[in-house]
């Protein structure tokens, strides 16, 4: 009890004291999904996108476009004005909507959309509607699956510490695949299919990538002999990236994360050395 007498109300009952606005129901309905009616919207969202998505393969499929065109397409454009409806209703729930529009989810958002109005302009770029599948990414916070969430967090930040690496790595490959091409178009010639520099060093992407096609292949011996150097070389294209990932990726294993829970705002997932929550700034040790 507080030195006034007055009894301290916890967040819940604050809420319940003072009603939400419409924008702050809206932004409950849209964004949480600890409600009821928030989790409703989200599964349905769901539901919408995996249905758009097989609308739009399905539009792709020349037989089931001659006999179902008209409705694939009118399907296509209800979902997509549906999805332009809930991307406004986003941006009217928040204070700051410049701010999502411009975040990973509220990209998505738009290339979600966005394809359809092209069409119009561009005929063909429906189909890259499927990128509507990366909405379903929100399903690790409408089901709560936030270890799947930190999991993810570990692979990003390996990734992100390997990219300097892996750009010097590509760097060094991409001067490798020159030379080699370069030599297979003056060891070989235009007589046997590498009948320009350029065309050479495909070949030497495609056989160090241990891809092969087949397309261009070597016949003369000296031809064969560096084929095969190429081809030797080509298990460092694919081990190298893997162990600079591996090394970043055991390495933030090991830093690991704290176990503490901030008894401010109750957020969990702290830096192991954190001192201070994230969040709020409330000392977490």
């Amino acid at each position: 009890m507080p030195e006034s007498g007055r009894q301290t109300l916890s967040p819940g009952d604050r809420r319940n004291a003072h009603p939400q606005s419409w924008r702050g129901r809206l932004h409950e309905l849209i964004f949480e999904s600890s409600t009821a009616a928030g989790r409703a919207f989200d599964v349905i969202l769901i539901w919408a996108i995996l249905l758009s998505v097989a609308v739009v393969m399905l539009e792709s499929i020349r037989s089931l476009r001659a006999d179902w065109g008209e409705i694939l397409f009118a399907a296509e454009w209800m979902f997509t004005l549906l999805f332009s409806i809930e991307l406004l209703l986003r941006m009217i729930s928040l204070r700051k909507p410049a701010l999502y529009l411009f975040s990973f989810y509220g990209i998505v958002d738009i290339l979600a959309i966005l394809p359809t109005y092209l069409s119009l302009l561009i005929p063909g770029t429906q189909y890259l509607l499927v990128i509507r599948i990366l909405r379903l990414l929100r399903v690790f916070r409408i089901f709560r699956l936030t270890e799947f969430i930190g999991e993810a967090a570990i692979i990003r930040r390996a990734l992100g510490a390997s990219i300097k690496k892996i750009m010097v790595f590509m760097l060094t490959v991409l001067t490798l695949v020159v030379i080699m091409g370069s030599l297979m178009y003056v060891i070989e010639g235009e007589e046997n299919g590498f009948t320009d520099i350029p065309n050479s060093v495909y070949w030497a992407i495609v056989t160090l990538t241990t891809v092969g096609y087949g397309d261009i292949s070597p016949h003369t011996p000296l031809g064969k002999l560096l084929a095969a150097a190429v081809m030797m070389m080509g298990y460092a294209v694919i081990a190298v990236p893997t162990g600079i990932v591996t090394a970043e990726f055991s390495r933030g294993l090991r830093r690991g994360e704290s176990p503490e829970v901030c008894p401010g705002c109750g957020t969990e997932g702290h830096d192991s050395d954190a001192v201070y929550c994230k969040h709020c700034g409330e000392k977490i040790v």
